[in-house]
């Protein structure tokens, strides 16, 4: 008669190992999905960050989508970080994307705010992944500004430039110097603002010559 002992061993690690593979799932989770986030300011509306950001990330040839908040998420990039062995063995290889979103501040300044996104890299090597890290995006950003600033949106003719006056809002002002609050919106879209408090104190303003008061409105053609 046979004896099989010796297949006790083997049928052991295949346990164990069976055991060690199903588990390894949830190590995994301890160092995916992680974003770090840094910000960074600029002094231009939120719609004219959008074109640097975007003139930025097109430079270093990173695909990405605008959401339909503005906000942006570039497309997942492979790292250059080595996958574990069990990830490996999983088919998880480690990578990388970056979530990108606008914040208006008012008085036409936007915060950047720029989370990397990680999978499967340890936790001590996700900082160099960081967009500051890795192509030094924020002095890029005013590097791009200064060379191609976004065009002004203030005209520079057939108006006047006014300052705020202390907690003075788009609303006052209108009513200020139009004589009808109402007319903030008008002022609003030609100094590229989008409320009537998306404005700093002793901020200058322009405001066309047809809505200040006591303006003289050009002679209307008479009907034949």
């Amino acid at each position: 008669m046979k004896r099989h002992k010796p297949f006790l061993p083997a049928v052991i690690a295949m346990v164990w190992f069976g055991c060690l593979l199903m588990a390894t799932p949830l190590a995994v989770r301890a160092d995916s999905d992680v974003a770090v986030g840094e910000q960074h300011e600029m002094p231009f509306p939120a719609d004219q960050t959008l074109d640097l950001v975007e003139g930025v990330l097109r430079g270093e040839g990173l695909l990405f989508d605008v959401l339909p908040d503005n906000s942006i998420v570039t497309l997942w990039k492979p790292a250059d970080t080595s996958a574990g062995f069990f990830h490996s063995l999983a088919g998880m290889n480690p990578r990388y994307r970056y979530e990108i979103t606008l914040v208006p501040e008012g008085g036409s300044k936007t915060k950047v705010i720029v989370n990397v996104r990680t999978e499967y890299i340890p936790e001590a090597e996700i900082a160099k992944y960081k967009a500051s890290q890795r192509f030094n995006m924020f002095k890029e950003l005013d590097q791009l500004a200064a060379d191609l600033p976004p065009a002004s949106r203030t005209p520079n003719r057939g108006g006047v430039n006014f300052t705020l006056l202390p907690n003075e809002d788009l609303k006052g002002l209108a009513r200020r110097v139009t004589g009808n609050a109402d007319n903030w919106k008008a002022i609003a879209d030609r100094n590229g603002l989008t409320s009537p408090t998306d404005v700093t104190p002793f901020q200058t303003i322009w405001v066309p010559d047809s809505l200040i008061k006591g303006a003289t409105q050009p002679p209307q053609p008479r009907s034949p």
